[in-house]
C-alpha cells in the first residue's frame, strides 16, 4: 500500500491520501480523543503524541498537530494509516452516529430561496476546491445578509482562511447574491 501525503495551507496539518475511499458519504471530523473514539483509525492516530486532529473526508485524511514536528509525526502516522487498512477493521465504530451536517441550521422561513443558492454555491464551486486543501465548509445560517460557516479539518484553524473567507467565498456568494453581505465562520 502506498499513501500519498501533501502539504495544505494550514501548517499544522498535512493531508493522507491512502489510494482508496475513505468516507463513502459526509465527513467526519475528531477535534480530541473522546470524539475519535467513533472510529479506531481516529483513535490510534490521537494516540501518537502531538495529534491535536484527524478529519476524514471522501479520499483522504488530514491530521493535525500541535507542537511537534512533522518529521517526527510522518512516519507514525503513515505506519498507523497502513496498519488500519492492511488490518480490515472498519472506518467507523458499529454504533457510531454519523456526523450531523445540517443540526443547528439556522434562517428565515423567507430567505429559503438564498439558503438554498448558497448552498448550491458551496456544494458545487466551494467544497470540492476546499476538499483539495484538506479540508470542508458546510453551512450553518442565514441571517440579515450574514452567511455562517464551519470550517474543518486543514480549514480549521489555518492562518489563511479568513481570506479564503472573505476574498474567495464571499466575493463569490456576494456576486450571485446580492442579499449577502458578510461571511463568518461558526
Amino acid at each position: 500500500m502506498f499513501i500519498q501525503t501533501e502539504a495544505t495551507p494550514n501548517p499544522a496539518t498535512l493531508k493522507f491520501l491512502p489510494g482508496r475511499a475513505v468516507l463513502t458519504d459526509g465527513t467526519a471530523d475528531f477535534r480530541d480523543s473522546e470524539t475519535a473514539e467513533q472510529s479506531p483509525l481516529a483513535s490510534q492516530l490521537f494516540a501518537i503524541d502531538g495529534i491535536t486532529g484527524v478529519f476524514f473526508g471522501s479520499d483522504f485524511i488530514t491530521v493535525t498537530k500541535g507542537e511537534a514536528e512533522w518529521q517526527h509525526l510522518k512516519p507514525a502516522i503513515l505506519g498507523t494509516i497502513m496498519e488500519h487498512y492492511m488490518s480490515g477493521a472498519p472506518l467507523m465504530a458499529a454504533n457510531a452516529a454519523p456526523e450531523d451536517t445540517q443540526g443547528d441550521e439556522f434562517f428565515e422561513e423567507a430567505d429559503t430561496q438564498t439558503v438554498e443558492t448558497i448552498k448550491q454555491l458551496l456544494e458545487t464551486r466551494v467544497r470540492p476546491a476546499v476538499a483539495q486543501d484538506g479540508g470542508d465548509i458546510t453551512f450553518r445560517g442565514f441571517k440579515d445578509g450574514i452567511v455562517y460557516l464551519h470550517m474543518q479539518g486543514a480549514c480549521s484553524g489555518c492562518p489563511s482562511s479568513t481570506a479564503t473567507l472573505k476574498h474567495g467565498i464571499e466575493n463569490l456568494l456576494r456576486h450571485f447574491l446580492p442579499d449577502v453581505s458578510e461571511v463568518r465562520p461558526v
